[in-house]
């Protein structure tokens, strides 16, 4: 036996370094009877929450922006005083979380499977599973708090200290003042991951470069609608199968073209995929991943949608270059476990966001594993959803690396209080402080406020149940 650990396992630096903090000297520590050195050493333990007593009180919402997307942060309430908070993804509703206050006010959080499987049936797939995945972060973070423990630990335990993380950057029309904007902003600033968005709206301004783009325009102009529009019935409302939009030997040259220079700017060591590429089919995908194989892509994202499975499985057949796609779905079973058991894609890519949360992430990575996949994650919301997933990400043994979208954004950075790391040479250190691991900064969170929206005001009007959930007779 160790001569620093005494035969009840406690390690006597820790314990006088315990001591030392709670105000009893060193040498009344050392002379009292081993139960009073035990009391002494737990002193600082919170005993304020009584976890099996605790019961949920109150949902409120403080929807912000900025960050750089509007985003409604959750915070539950409970009968002891402990709150947790999750959010509802980046340019989701707060509905998609307020209409779940009803199924859980009464309930104990600290039961969060038991929850989930009472509120999954309200969530699906993109921003619409952002409800039930931001209360779902709410409770693990409540319930780390009332334990006295990070999240990860709830989960198993974690297989890393540090995450680490990828950034992609503005892009541009000149493909050597994107490849110079990626090096000094990132690459010289410590990120070893990278992301560029590289699409056929590049393309746009060069004749020939692409086929049927101009049926998709608004009457009377020649230009291609942003991938980004809202607007149903047009181009970036469309799925990929049915835009028939083609690229030329053209188009596919101006491409390569940014790939290029970017792995002549940056090099070879560092991973970088690509995303965003537009909305065409699958020939189109695999003349892309074709002609981009010289480049080594650490993979190609969403080159159509997720839901296309045996599209994607076609493309991941096709070519060398790795193949990733899942940030928008909902659940482990609505769609990654196909994905992983037809090996569609090389890599799965789930953001916490809109799977159900920070369990059902791990429970997607772990499959993955057993099929013989790595998971990436991808997020774009408030420092809550990041520090869930670095929970999720440190918890997962085949996660390889996260999402960091706003890198040079204050805003983001003002929502963290106190000293916690976000950034360390390319990682962000995995937390050791109960719940989540980091403290809102409030005053930031008013500042960034939606104009007319409250700062966690009451939410009445969701206290009753308005129907029958029953999905069975």
């Amino acid at each position: 036996m160790s001569k620093e650990t005494n035969k009840k396992g406690v390690n006597r630096r820790d314990f006088i370094k315990q001591a030392g903090m709670g105000g009893l000297g060193l040498g009344a520590v050392l002379m009292a009877p081993y139960e009073q050195q035990l009391e002494q050493a737990t002193s600082r333990v919170n005993r304020n929450s009584a976890p099996s007593d605790l019961e949920i009180t109150d949902m409120r919402i403080a929807e912000i922006d900025g960050i750089p997307f509007r985003t409604p942060i959750i915070r539950i309430d409970t009968n002891q005083g402990i709150s947790g908070f999750g959010e509802v993804r980046d340019g989701g509703d707060p509905r998609y979380a307020l209409m779940l206050k009803s199924r859980i006010l009464g309930l104990n959080p600290c039961n969060v499977e038991k929850i989930f499987k009472i509120i999954r049936q309200f969530g699906d797939h993109g921003r619409q599973g952002g409800g039930v995945s931001g209360v779902e972060t709410a409770l693990w973070d409540l319930t780390g708090k009332a334990y006295g423990v990070p999240v990860y630990q709830l989960l198993g335990g974690k297989y890393r200290d540090k995450v680490r993380l990828y950034a992609d950057t503005a892009g541009a029309d000149d493909p050597h003042v994107f490849a110079r904007r990626m090096k000094e902003t990132r690459v010289d600033k410590g990120y070893t991951a990278l992301k560029m968005d590289i699409g056929i709206g590049l393309l746009d301004d060069i004749e020939g470069a692409l086929v049927n783009t101009h049926h998709h325009a608004p009457q009377g102009s020649r230009e291609l609608q942003s991938q980004y529009s809202g607007t149903h019935g047009e181009y970036g409302q469309i799925d990929h199968p049915f835009t028939r939009i083609q690229i030329t030997e053209k188009g596919l040259d101006a491409l390569e073209e940014y790939v290029s220079v970017m792995r002549d700017t940056i090099g070879y060591e560092i991973p970088l995929g690509i995303d965003h590429t537009g909305h065409f089919d699958t020939d189109e995908a695999i003349k892309l991943a074709h002609r981009l194989e010289p480049y080594t892509l650490a993979y190609m994202e969403d080159m159509v949608a997720w839901k296309w499975i045996d599209k994607w499985k076609e493309i991941t057949r096709s070519t060398t270059t790795p193949t990733m796609t899942g940030e928008d779905i909902f659940g482990l079973e609505g769609g990654f476990k196909e994905l992983i058991d037809k090996q569609a894609v090389n890599m799965v890519h789930p953001d916490l966001g809109s799977t159900g949360g920070i369990l059902e992430t791990k429970r997607i990575g772990d499959y993955a594993q057993q099929g013989g996949l790595a998971m990436y994650l991808h997020y774009a919301g408030s420092p809550i959803g990041f520090f869930a997933s670095v929970h999720a990400a440190a918890a997962t043994e085949n996660f390889v690396a996260l999402e960091h979208h706003s890198v040079e954004n204050d805003a983001w950075y003002s929502l963290i209080a106190g000293d916690t790391v976000v950034f360390d040479e390319g990682y962000v250190p995995v937390p050791e402080k109960p719940g989540l691991g980091f403290d809102l900064n409030m005053e930031a969170v008013k500042e960034l406020l939606i104009d007319g929206a409250g700062f966690f005001e009451p939410t009445p009007e969701w206290d009753e149940q308005r129907s029958w959930d029953r999905l069975w007779s």
